[in-house]
């Protein structure tokens, strides 16, 4: 009978990694098997197709037009314009977007709003044209509007423009109230008197500095690329260094980020254009991702318009699938994304009925302990019946122990006595791991945490407890957990599990208050619900 269930079990295991491996390679992710293999064939293919492509897609300054003196020599201030969200400059010098501020966000001492874009990071948003005007050539204010705030308008619209060989380029960037979106539009005129076809490119250029907020969980900074068939793939700065990447080449729809925690920023095109998607190295410690596309066929004194979006702000999931299909990804799960989802729409609802996302947080992990009691209870059952057989069990190691072939068979002859199955308390527990691992995602990812109060000391759910309660209760939580489940028989195991509550205290007190709440509510309630189970079955403590 153990032999039977021990081999379901094994064959549910190797089910379950299986359909989850081609989950895996559904969303554009590496698969399980053989890693190494695929990636460096796929490293090696993008090597290839990214050698010939980046010939064209480098953008080198070499390649680019040179910037003559008459440039040089104007005295063009930065534009500064301004909303209700942000606070950005618009550099002269390509009409490129360098300081970009988020006004609704503030940095840690809760005064100064974060810096996106900026000499922090040394972060730029640029665009131009590879036949053209681009961002070493410098841009002209040609708008009428004022760069002032937005008052009774919705918006508010600066243009520039710039001229190489007869070739002009009109930039225009749009703000709106609201939003976190820019459109920017791309005015080209030839006024050659040749037939030209623009490329024009978008980019986002940032230094390899990463924003880890504990040396105990880490976040991914860094490039990503989406198109619809190939899902979202997020490109490491080690790999851009050694030329490992493995993203698509082209596409006619699709996006290009640039991620942090808790922000992003992308580029945005129309679907149905054609593309061409490009990473790389550029210089020590800085990287840049974008894509470019050929616009219509101009012949002399003939002009063409392309409008994309450039979004530039916090990784808010509903407001991110309004944006472009694919751009919530950026939010990145993990390979729990197929449960964290649902889990953050489930807390999301909850919060819309509290308004308080520390209760929020308790009221689902309620609701996730009650939806998967029968399995706990199941597993606590098992293990409560372990406890009561342990003195039995020791007695047997003492009296075979230099049988133990013989010790075996006495010890599964008392479980089938007692109708106890030894692996009884695994199965139940290995199906809720992924869903609360994947709540432990959704809570450190969420930027609706950021600066969101609880109750009386807990005045962010985002940064560590400032005075360590929540991890002391969540050590103590720990703690009489475990003496409610069975001694471990070797006693150096059972000194090990002691200390693990200690061990665990110290790493939370630098885990996001949000994270340690959970935990501590996860703890508490099994708690009762082992106590319950062990007083139901009227088993003896010891």
């Amino acid at each position: 009978m153990n032999n039977r269930k021990t081999i379901l079990f094994t064959l549910f295991t190797l089910s379950f990694i299986l359909l989850f491996d081609s989950w895996q390679k559904f969303n554009g992710l590496p698969s399980f098997f053989m890693p190494s293999m695929e990636n460096s064939a796929s490293a090696s293919n993008t090597k290839t197709d990214n050698s010939a492509h980046n010939s064209n897609a480098s953008l080198s300054k070499s390649e680019l037009p040179k910037i003559n003196d008459e440039q040089n020599s104007a005295n063009i201030k930065p534009i500064v314009l301004t909303t209700d969200l942000y606070k950005l400059e618009i550099d002269p010098m390509g009409a490129s977007i360098k300081s970009l501020n988020l006004l609704k966000y503030t940095g840690k001492d809760n005064k100064t709003p974060i810096e996106l874009f900026g000499s922090t990071h040394n972060y730029i948003a640029r665009s131009g044209l590879v036949n053209g005007p681009n961002h070493n050539n410098i841009f002209v204010p040609v708008s009428a509007s004022s760069p002032a705030d937005l008052g009774l308008s919705d918006k508010v619209s600066f243009a520039f423009s710039s001229k190489v060989n007869d070739i002009e380029l009109i930039k225009t960037y749009t703000l709106h109230k609201g939003s976190y979106a820019i459109d920017v539009d791309f005015t080209v005129k030839n006024n050659s008197n040749n037939a030209i076809i623009p490329e024009l490119y978008a980019e986002l250029v940032r230094s390899g500095d990463t924003l880890q907020e504990s040396k105990f969980y880490s976040t991914f900074t860094g490039p990503a690329v989406y198109t619809a068939a190939d899902k979202f793939n997020k490109i490491a700065f080690s790999d851009l260094e050694k030329n490992k990447t493995n993203y698509p080449a082209s596409a006619d729809n699709g996006w290009v980020a640039m991620v942090q925690h808790y922000f992003v920023t992308s580029w945005i095109m129309p679907t149905q254009k054609s593309r061409e998607f490009y990473a790389q190295n550029i210089s020590a410690n800085l990287y840049r991702v974008g894509f470019k596309t050929n616009l219509a066929n101009l012949s002399p004194n003939a002009d063409t318009k392309q409008t994309i979006k450039l979004f530039a702000g916090p990784q808010q999931e509903t407001m991110l699938e309004n944006i472009a299909p694919g751009l919530e990804l950026v939010k990145d799960y993990g390979w729990v994304t197929m449960f964290a989802k649902p889990l953050f729409w489930l807390l999301e609802k909850i919060h819309h009925i509290v308004h308080n996302w520390g209760w929020s947080i308790i009221i689902l992990t309620v609701l996730l302990k009650a939806l998967f009691f029968p399995l706990t209870a199941s597993s606590q059952r098992s293990m409560a019946k372990m406890k009561d057989l342990q003195p039995k069990v020791m007695a047997l190691k003492e009296q075979y122990a230099n049988e133990p072939q013989k010790m075996q068979q006495e010890m599964l002859a008392i479980y089938r006595k007692e109708k106890v199955n030894p692996m009884g308390g695994c199965l139940p527990m290995i199906i809720q791991i992924p869903v609360f691992i994947a709540l432990y995602f959704v809570l450190l990812s969420s930027i609706e945490m950021r600066g969101a109060p609880w109750l009386g000391w807990i005045k962010d759910l985002a940064s560590p407890d400032p005075y360590y309660i929540l991890p002391v209760l969540m050590a103590v939580s720990m703690f009489l957990q475990m003496k409610l489940n069975p001694k471990p028989a070797d006693p150096m195991q059972a000194k090990v599990m002691l200390v693990v509550p200690m061990v665990f205290s110290v790493m939370f007190f630098f885990f996001p208050a949000g994270l340690v709440l959970y935990y501590v509510v996860n703890n508490l309630i099994t708690i009762l619900q082992q106590s319950y189970i062990n007083k139901s079955l009227k088993l003896t403590a010891k």
